[in-house]
């Protein structure tokens, strides 16, 4: 584990200690509202019967949620209190996940072809190198097999509510891949009474989209849809959450299948003037 690792391991722990939102277990789940959390889109037709890898998504969410709806799942973190939440969902529903602490840069620990599905929580973004994730998700997924990744939108991974000028939200950092992000170099954790707590935050990387798309279609997987996140509230009030999303999507989600041969991508590449 090298000190990146060892660095977002040590914030990760402590956000979770601190109960920030991702380190809650979800334990009111249904059917329908599992099936909502971690296939919003209907890109998993079928669920119950398959092999499941929950990456860097430790909290006890959607671990629980694909166990509810019949999967063989595996949970991989590299936060141990992240993993105990997921231990203790499976617990609540009287349901089993198989928990391992590691980097998802190193998937050494799983066996090759070993899961249908990958379900990349959003993690990407502390590591430096996307590709090197890419690489060993496709290790472990059969032919066939489906990637879901979620990650930070790169055009808009600086930005901040707080930067509304009074015209909008203006880029200032260079757009550059595995640039240093500190967009919260503190986050603030709720606690249930209400009190809010500040906890340093994880450092992060910016990777762009070239290095998304080509990185992952570098490996074999061929890219069957992208989503973003926005907000239809444009007439909220500037500076606040809604109106940010509704100008400057945040978050991308990804569907991508590996090893199929003759199915054709997407791949972009970067200009310069």
């Amino acid at each position: 584990m090298d000190e990146i690792a060892r660095y977002n391991r040590d914030r990760w722990e402590a956000l979770a200690r601190a109960g920030v939102e991702y380190s809650i277990p979800h334990l009111d789940l249904t059917p329908e509202t599992a099936r909502q959390a971690v296939d919003p889109n209907g890109m998993l037709p079928q669920i119950a019967g398959k092999d499941v890898l929950c990456l860097a998504s430790g909290g006890g969410q959607q671990s629980a949620a694909f166990a509810l709806l019949g999967a063989s799942v595996t949970a991989q973190d590299i936060t141990p209190t992240q993993l105990e939440r997921d231990r203790q969902a499976a617990a609540h529903y009287g349901l089993r996940v198989k928990t391992i602490q590691g980097d998802m840069r190193d998937l050494s620990a799983l066996g090759a072809d070993a899961f249908d599905v990958v379900w990349h929580g959003h993690s990407l973004n502390f590591v430096p190198d996307a590709r090197q994730v890419f690489a060993q998700v496709a290790r472990v997924l059969r032919p066939g097999g489906l990637y879901q990744l979620s990650c930070a939108n790169p055009f808009t991974h600086t930005l901040a509510k707080e930067d509304w000028d009074g015209r909008g939200y203006p880029l200032r950092d260079a757009y550059a891949d595995g640039e240093v992000v500190y967009d919260d170099p503190h986050w603030d954790v709720t606690a249930p009474d209400g009190s809010v707590r500040q906890v340093v935050g994880p450092r992060e990387f910016r990777h762009t989209l070239h290095t998304l798309i080509n990185g992952m279609t570098a490996e074999g997987f061929a890219l069957l849809g992208v989503w973003e996140t926005v907000s239809g509230e444009a007439s909220a009030a500037p500076g606040s959450w809604e109106h940010f999303k509704a100008v400057a999507a945040p978050y991308l989600a990804f569907w991508a299948r590996w090893g199929i041969e003759g199915v054709d991508s997407v791949r972009i590449f970067p200009t310069r003037s």
